[in-house]
């Protein structure tokens, strides 16, 4: 191969991992729809109860009974029931830890929006509690230092690679 060839790669023809074996894919089948993604944007800054949700997503009930069914299925919320008083019992949906670790990846979400879509107008800013000043989603390494995205690789376990299909 030539100096010249060396520098031109191929199109990727196919993704490294099969669709059924990506994590990332699962999920995606998981919370991929608007909906689902909205409930829980609502549920990350503290909603949990079913008229709430309903009020501040305008989501049809139906469709919002049937997304936080999936969410308590799936294990990303749980369903209990509270009672105020002189009132009927009724139903709310906290995050479980594994609803709650979406945080981040939704402000990593905020963040690429804030760069592409916003505008110039920032609604939202992550801030540390302890030290007040600004932070960010960023990739880390093992020791906690900061990595540029040229800097990380996606490796693939080779039981999983998928063949690739690339002609040179």
């Amino acid at each position: 191969m030539t100096e010249k060839n060396k520098k031109y790669m191929p199109p990727v023809r196919r993704s490294p991992v099969a669709a059924a074996d990506c994590n990332l894919s699962r999920s995606f089948e998981l919370i991929g729809d608007r909906w689902t993604l909205m409930i829980l944007r609502s549920a990350l800054y503290g909603i949990r109860r079913f008229d709430d949700f309903q009020a501040d997503l305008d989501i049809p009930r139906t469709v919002l009974s049937n997304r936080l069914a999936g969410l308590v299925e799936s294990g990303i919320m749980k369903r209990r029931t509270y009672r105020e008083a002189g009132q009927r019992a009724r139903a709310e949906y906290p995050l479980t830890e594994m609803g709650q670790a979406l945080a981040l990846p939704f402000m990593a979400m905020t963040q690429w929006g804030d760069k592409y879509l916003g505008e110039k107008k920032l609604p939202l800013t992550l801030r540390s509690k302890s030290a007040g000043g600004k932070i960010a989603v960023a990739y880390v390494d093992g020791k906690g230092r900061r990595v540029t995205a040229s800097d990380v690789e996606a490796v693939v376990d080779p039981a999983f690679r998928q063949p690739d299909l690339r002609s040179d």
